[in-house]
């Protein structure tokens, strides 16, 4: 399907791009420490602006922090996170750091406010990673799968059962079917379920036959693939 490919290479590319950036950021915060020295600050103000979305506007503050330097000149600077309410008091002290040469960059010692963008840039972009690279994953195994069977595989002829929705994907508000069939092994007597890759439209009525190959390994037959090329194909 045309869409999941999509979103496998937007996934992918976009999550790799934010943990790029987050690497940066971590390295810039990285280097902003080692060259910052240490001093206290005391929070003399909030700032706020309105944050809006469709359903709601609320305001946003930032602590406007007041400190000394080493020249003995006042410096005040806005933290860097903003949040719904005050993370601050008034004239609370806090941890300050900043490099000497430039006072204005200061920011608040704080966990969040140090890491907080690489955080979560970082988190983010792993999991769009892994999305995009499991969807890669998975597209490359069965590939490989395919071909060991191509080639080191024996075709059987299964009983087709039925043809089912898969509720485990949905993509653009769609579900995919798959085709159901099976097989008794001769040797064993065991019987064994075969399902298909899924199948973007209802391939029910396109189904004229009561038999469906399947390609498995002669020593493990749970790894297999049916085949489907009598469907004719269908743009998605």
């Amino acid at each position: 399907m045309k869409t999941l490919d999509i979103i496998k290479n937007v996934f992918t590319i976009v999550g790799a791009g934010m943990l790029i950036g987050a690497f940066f950021l971590y390295q810039n915060t990285s280097q902003f420490i080692e060259k910052s020295i240490e001093t206290q600050g005391i929070v003399v103000d909030f700032v706020g602006s309105d944050s809006s979305n469709s359903s709601d506007i609320s305001m946003m503050y930032k602590s406007l922090v007041e400190f000394t330097d080493t020249n003995g000149t006042q410096i005040e600077f806005l933290s860097s996170t903003s949040s719904n309410t005050p993370s601050y008091n008034i004239n609370e002290k806090v941890d300050v750091i900043y490099i000497p040469e430039y006072p204005n960059e200061a920011k608040i010692k704080s966990f969040f406010s140090l890491w907080g963008g690489a955080t979560i840039l970082g988190t983010l972009g792993l999991v769009f990673f892994i999305i995009g690279g499991s969807i890669i994953a998975y597209n490359m195994t069965k590939k490989n799968t395919l071909e060991y069977l191509k080639l080191n595989g024996i075709k059987i002829k299964t009983d087709f059962q039925r043809v089912r929705i898969n509720p485990a994907m949905a993509v653009n508000g769609r579900t995919p079917f798959v085709v159901v069939s099976e097989w008794e092994n001769p040797k064993t007597s065991e019987l064994h379920v075969f399902t298909s890759d899924n199948v973007w439209s209802d391939p029910t009525d396109l189904i004229k036959t009561d038999k469906i190959n399947v390609l498995i390994d002669r020593n493990n037959p749970k790894k297999y693939s049916v085949d489907l090329s009598f469907l004719p194909k269908v743009s998605a």
